[in-house]
């Protein structure tokens, strides 16, 4: 049986080191998704995913390459999520970032999967306004 897997491609008009603090540090991961966000961008380091309290969800980093890659696997979340991998890949181009973001290893393509594939879309825009025009959309109206 096979998975199944989200993919969405963005340009951010951005320094890369920007976009790249704008996804793996935890200070700005709380300005375009989760409300808290402990962890290091380090190999092999935990982070800390807090919604509401159902949702305190726990990750592993598998990849930190600095201006580059940084992926998550997840270790404590629900059981659509977890096992399931995200990660942000960067490359510089003219005038800013290309992203490419992933989110691999779903069990079953259910309405998790397909809510969760809209909320990364609406997520990853929160994330350009939030790199390029310092825009930070209040938690509770967060996809």
């Amino acid at each position: 049986m096979g998975t199944f897997s989200i993919y969405h491609d963005l340009f951010i008009l951005a320094s890369i080191k920007e976009v790249f603090d704008g996804v793996s540090v935890p200070d700005h991961l709380v300005n375009w998704w989760p409300k808290k966000c402990t962890g290091t961008p380090e190999l092999e380091q935990e982070y800390n995913f807090y919604f509401p309290p159902e949702y305190d969800w726990y990750g592993k980093v598998t990849t930190c390459k600095p201006n580059k890659s940084f992926h998550i696997t997840m270790t404590k979340s629900d059981k659509d999520w977890n096992n399931t991998s995200f990660g942000f890949d960067l490359e510089e181009i003219k005038d800013g970032v290309q992203l490419k973001f992933w989110h691999k290893g779903w069990p079953k393509c259910n309405d998790e999967f397909r809510q969760s594939s809209f909320c990364w879309a609406m997520l990853l825009s929160g994330l350009k306004n939030y790199i390029e025009k310092g825009i930070i959309i209040p938690f509770q109206e967060r996809e």
